[in-house]
């Protein structure tokens, strides 16, 4: 247990190591945070909306950082989860590292917040809260809030995370994107992305994740359906060395709330 702890903290430590080595190389690769908070109940959602829209995205503008996005589930057949998910871009690790600390001096925040902030042990506003942190691609550097408009009910901001099997395999698919022309082949197509990014910690690894957007499921539906037929995409996708490097795809179809950036 413990060798397995100390191997943990090694890879965290050359994680860190490598992305700030990236940033002093002139790569300017923003990072981003998927904070997802896992709810039981409206309740629950209802206080975590009122958090978010009155404390901390406010909090966050204060603080310098712009563009952040608050999603929530597509209702289906099914019914909706109960899950907000946050998407904060960072312009350094550093700005990142200090972002908790910074808002905790902010009074407005404090006081906005405090229902969420001094809620009891047996009266939590969330069931749980899940973090992942990522870095931007080398073809998609920072992020780029959508273009698309209307209501916001309609829209359909679909996340994906892309898993392999393998760390080689996933360093090939990254390099599919990249070199291999699928980010370009996004943008030739109208996909309108947010974001393309290597996830450098969180509970899925090793993954890569994106965000593409659409003006409704309608639209949604045709332009992966020109997807699939592009001439390049059936060209990438049979080429050799790039066989066999997505495991598992998540596939997020998700809204903005009222107080998203976008």
């Amino acid at each position: 247990m413990k060798k397995s702890v100390n191997t943990f903290f090694v890879t965290t430590i050359l994680i860190f190591v490598f992305a700030f080595s990236e940033q002093a190389q002139g790569q300017d690769l923003q990072f981003y945070q998927l904070k997802t908070y896992f709810l039981k109940d409206s309740h629950q959602e209802k206080v975590v909306d009122q958090y978010l829209k009155e404390a901390y995205l406010p909090a966050l503008k204060r603080s310098g950082i712009e563009n952040v996005g608050a999603f929530k589930p597509i209702p289906n057949k099914e019914g909706s989860d109960h899950k907000i998910y946050v998407l904060i871009p960072f312009d350094s690790l550093e700005q990142f590292l200090t972002l908790d600390a910074m808002i905790a001096q902010d009074k407005s925040y404090i006081s906005a917040g405090a229902n969420y902030i001094n809620a009891s042990h047996d009266n939590a506003p969330y069931e749980r809260i899940s973090s992942t942190l990522m870095k931007a691609f080398s073809k998609m550097p920072t992020m780029k809030a959508t273009e698309i408009t209307g209501p916001k009910k309609e829209r359909v901001y679909e996340l994906r995370s892309y898993e392999s099997a393998t760390e080689a395999l996933y360093q090939n698919k990254v390099d599919m994107f990249n070199a291999g022309g699928e980010v370009e082949l996004f943008e030739s197509l109208g996909f309108n992305a947010v974001f393309y990014a290597e996830v450098l910690s969180g509970d899925r690894m090793p993954n890569l994740m994106y965000m593409t957007t659409f003006k409704d499921m309608e639209s949604r539906d045709a332009h992966w359906d020109a997807f699939r037929t592009a001439e390049k995409w059936l060209k990438l996708k049979a080429e050799p060395k790039y066989q066999n490097n997505v495991s598992k795809a998540d596939i997020m179809l998700l809204y903005p709330t009222d107080y998203s950036d976008y």
